[in-house]
């Protein structure tokens, strides 16, 4: 009987059309010769059991491989491999996405240990809003250096460390995600990319059929009824039997049939293709367009008249007994505003304390870096010799008192990392800014620079055309308000997304209060 059990418990796992009613097989070869071809069953099925898993073996040895080698690459050089906004991208697809999938793969054979170990540390993985922060970041970096998508999908950027690509399954989910932002137009960009990709021989998951599905109507979203209308074919090809391209199609030819006998005239043509313009170029205003040709060194360029007013220069503070024997070096990166750069006046293991206080702050936010702002920390004066004599340094070489300034504030912007066009100071509707400091406006700003940048990231200047580029170990220094206390709208400035690299900076505002007798006000107003 015990026998007997044991077949019945593998029938009901394999669900064979077997019976476990008590039989008596002993009594009769006939009955005995049916088992033989049940237990013919059972090894097909065993060894169909075994394929399987030795199928789900193999996938997990070649994502074990996979992601060894690319693990072990990106431990030696975290900030390198995460510079490359590919590499971050696919970081956070690869937890909120791949890992899952893999986890449902392997979980009915898994360890406790494992699956015990997952549950715990997948609280810790990016969600699906951190994965389309980092789709965001990409699109937002490939409208600032006008990338084209293949460029980006290939992974050609300048300065790259480690070259990575983005499949025709990673073009597609960009897609998705512009998608379900309503922004067809970098939906448009990034199926086409997914489709050419395809075509052109790559083995992928992606289907052709969901990607013309989306681009089909990304594109009819634009106004472009023609091109849609292909798309809608070329998917109908693919599978006649699709319900809504169907539908679309039929659509389409009554629309496209409208316009015929409507007869347009060519001005409605013409107010239709601005409509498309308008669509496509929504979000840029010529601030942005600024901003972003300053960002690709591109725009405003200083005439050789004024670029001769510009000099470099050793620098003693005023004679400030610290620099009277060992000035530092300094140049003028630009007249109006007055922006000066210091050059050599951080040490590289001054920034390394630096970012080692800041960081277990900054890693709390560390997803925050894929938005408009970077991550940033305060660090005290208190808190480190290093910080203490850092602040000193600035009120030696600024000539302000730092007592009354702002903590020093050590920043780190990760991929498409940004800070839009702002005024560090406080505009006259904004009377009760630092009302709660009790120290004033904003005089002036000291920005280090504590990396090297391999693309991107300058601080521009909209107002005027400057762009300052990050360069390890140097400060900027500008004054934010005239002598008479009035902002200096000049000023205005912004935080370029990284293209390529990792950037870290630190800052400290200098406020109003203490600066009385060291910047007195002058009789105009403006100068």
């Amino acid at each position: 009987m015990a026998f007997k059990k044991v077949w019945c418990a593998l029938a009901l796992g394999f669900l064979l059309p077997f019976s476990c009613a008590h039989t008596d097989f002993f009594t009769s070869i006939g009955h005995m010769t049916d088992l033989i071809n049940t237990e013919k069953d059972l090894v097909v099925s065993l060894k169909d059991y075994i394929k399987a898993e030795e199928s789900k073996l193999e996938q997990i040895k070649k994502w074990a491989e996979k992601l060894d080698q690319l693990t072990d690459t990106a431990t030696k050089d975290p900030e390198g491999f995460l510079g490359h906004p590919v590499n971050a991208f696919k970081l956070m697809k690869r937890l909120n996405t791949e890992w899952g999938e893999l986890e449902s793969l392997v979980l009915k054979d898994m360890s406790d240990g494992f699956i015990s170990n997952m549950t715990i540390q997948r609280q810790f993985f990016p969600n699906d809003e951190d994965q389309t922060g980092a789709a965001k970041a990409l699109l937002r970096l490939q409208d600032t250096y006008n990338l084209d998508t293949d460029t980006l999908s290939r992974g050609n950027l300048p300065g790259v460390k480690h070259k990575s690509f983005l499949t025709a399954e990673d073009c597609f989910e960009l897609g998705k995600i512009a998608y379900t932002e309503a922004d067809y137009y970098h939906t448009e960009l990034w199926m086409e990319q997914a489709l050419k990709q395809l075509d052109e021989g790559e083995v992928s998951s992606a289907d052709k059929v969901y990607i013309l599905d989306y681009l089909s109507y990304a594109v009819y979203q634009q106004g472009d009824l023609a091109k849609a209308m292909a798309l809608t074919r070329r998917l109908l090809e693919l599978d006649p039997e699709h319900q809504r391209a169907n539908g679309n199609m039929k659509y389409f030819e009554y629309i496209m049939a409208k316009e015929k006998e409507a007869n347009k005239s060519s001005t409605d043509s013409e107010e239709q293709q601005e409509k498309e313009t308008e669509v496509k170029k929504k979000d840029y205003l010529p601030e942005r367009r600024k901003y972003e040709m300053l960002c690709r060194g591109e725009g405003l360029k200083m005439t050789p008249r004024r670029q001769k007013r510009l000099f470099c220069r050793y620098y003693d503070g005023n004679r400030n007994p610290r620099y009277i024997l060992g000035p530092v070096k300094q140049e003028d990166e630009w007249d109006k505003p007055r922006i000066v750069r210091f050059l050599d006046i951080i040490s590289d293991e001054e920034i390394e304390t630096v970012k080692e206080l800041a960081k277990p702050r900054v890693n709390a936010l560390h997803f925050l870096a894929f938005g408009i702002l970077s991550s940033t920390a305060w660090l005290s004066g208190y808190e480190s010799p290093v910080v203490s004599r850092i602040n000193t340094r600035i009120q030696d070489l600024t000539g302000l008192d730092v007592s009354t300034a702002e903590e020093l504030q050590v920043a780190n912007y990760g991929v498409g990392g940004q800070y839009e066009p702002h005024f560090d100071f406080a505009r006259k509707d904004e009377p009760d800014a630092f009302k709660e400091l009790g120290t004033g406006n904003r005089i002036a700003t000291w920005l280090f620079y504590m990396s090297d940048v391999s693309a991107g990231g300058a601080t521009v200047f909209p107002e005027v055309g400057a762009s300052v580029w990050p360069r390890k170990g140097t400060a900027v220094f500008w004054y934010n308000l005239f002598p008479s206390g009035e902002g200096d709208y000049s000023t205005r400035h912004a935080a370029c997304p990284v293209l390529v690299g990792n950037k870290w900076v630190s800052n400290k505002w200098l406020h109003e209060r203490g600066q009385e007798f060291r910047r007195p006000c002058t009789l105009s107003e403006l100068e």
